[in-house]
């Protein structure tokens, strides 16, 4: 366990979208054979029933002895989430700072979760709510030994329902232009990739859905990893100060977005050029 200003060493928390069912079953494999050789419990959340998922791990040395002693646990989605009804983000947090803590206090060294998701987010509403849990568990992570990596079946959700969920992963195999995803230090958020003219709008319903609160009037961007933002993106970060009465603060490499600030007058965001 960490402070809440560290980042915990081992934290991930992924997005793999698939289409081939192939690709989760060797995800599976490959995240309990992990977890299990750095002495975490490793729950595998899905839709299949247990003995289905029994028959995906058969590879993993071990595998039997590591259900024998709890350290791997095969889970339906319903017993993981609430199956087919909208998830409730803070409710969701606290079932896994719960986990984390029995698995720490049964002699493992942290909780790695493979869930697939995909019969959560079939909605518009579960979208909207998963998303916002998908953020908060996320800062959670950042300061715990819990990793995750959620799974998302593009056959049957498609692109742009996709997109919502995958930007707000620090990592994804989706291809998506932006990343929103917790920040370290004092840095609310980071954000990474590109913000244009094309996906300003999946933006501002990002940064609405993880809503970053201040810390003594300021909210900190870490964008270091965001190669362009343009104009429409700098007044959603304005909005969203103004909104907490605070002032937005963008750190990145590049002198563009302070020309751009200074520009639009926008008083309620600073830029701080990274040297």
């Amino acid at each position: 366990m960490t402070s809440e200003g560290v980042a915990y060493p081992g934290h991930t928390h992924g997005c793999l979208t698939y289409e081939d069912p192939a690709t989760l079953r060797a995800l599976a494999v490959e995240q309990v054979t992990a977890g299990l050789a750095a002495g975490e419990q490793v729950w595998v959340v899905g839709p299949q029933d247990r003995a289905t998922m029994t028959g995906w791990l058969r590879s993993v040395p071990g595998v039997d002895a590591a259900r024998r002693r709890d350290a791997l646990r095969l889970l339906p989605v319903g017993e993981a989430y609430r199956h087919d009804e909208i998830v409730d983000p803070d409710r969701q947090v606290r079932a896994y700072a719960r986990a984390t803590t029995e698995a720490l206090a049964a002699g493992h060294t942290g909780l790695r979760v493979l869930a697939e998701a995909t019969s959560l987010v079939r909605t518009p509403a579960q979208r909207d709510a998963f998303a916002r849990y998908e953020h908060r568990i996320d800062h959670w992570m950042r300061h715990r030994p819990m990793s995750a990596v959620c799974a998302y079946d593009r056959r049957q959700l498609g692109d742009a329902a996709i997109e919502e969920l995958a930007c707000l992963h620090p990592e994804t195999n989706a291809d998506v232009l932006f990343r929103l995803h917790s920040g370290v230090g004092d840095a609310a958020v980071a954000l990474g990739g590109e913000l244009d003219p094309s996906n300003h709008r999946s933006f501002a319903v990002a940064l609405e859905r993880a809503d970053p609160r201040p810390v003594a009037g300021r909210l900190v961007f870490d964008a270091a990893e965001l190669r362009f933002v343009d104009h429409r993106s700098l007044l959603h970060l304005r909005d969203h100060a103004r909104r907490h009465d605070a002032v937005a603060v963008l750190r990145t490499p590049h002198q563009a977005p302070a020309r751009l600030v200074e520009l639009l007058g926008l008083t309620e965001v600073r830029v701080e050029v990274l040297r």
